[in-house]
């Protein structure tokens, strides 16, 4: 009887055992995740606005030679893709690719090649959000 005693409390053992493990290894994921969005977060620049009810949210991620911009909000906005490549065109930000959605929501992502270095992803932001403010207006 005393070997089915070492059975079960070995059993025991191991399954705290797995327990524990698998608690640091959720620990050490977390602290993975927390580590990439701070990474995240200084690599790209992320805004969220609400003009008249209406959710917009723009990121702008640095990459070598430019900048991947993106513009999206849940609903359909008749007239932003042009305020948004006005802007761009300001900066004197040329379009390499972009892909646009204008059907049911408005989604824009774009990569934008910079013609001198003096641009950088904040610069990019701010004539985005400035963009979006004017066409809100507009819309009033």
């Amino acid at each position: 009887m005393g070997d089915g005693d070492d059975e079960h409390g070995g059993r025991k053992i191991q399954k705290a055992s797995i327990i524990v493990d698998a608690s640091k290894y959720i620990s050490e994921l977390k602290q993975k995740v927390a580590i990439l969005n701070q990474e995240i977060g200084s690599n790209s620049s992320i805004s969220s606005i609400h003009q008249n009810h209406l959710p917009v949210e723009v990121g702008v991620e640095s990459i070598e030679k430019g900048f991947v911009i993106n513009v999206l909000s849940e609903q359909n906005c008749p007239g932003l893709l042009v305020s948004i490549l006005e802007a761009f065109e300001n900066l004197g930000l040329d379009v390499l690719d972009a892909r646009v959605s204008c059907t049911h929501n408005f989604q824009l992502q774009a990569i934008g090649g910079e013609s001198d270095d003096s641009i950088d992803a904040q610069m990019v932001k701010q004539a985005v959000l400035q963009a979006i403010q004017n066409w809100s207006d507009d819309q009033d």
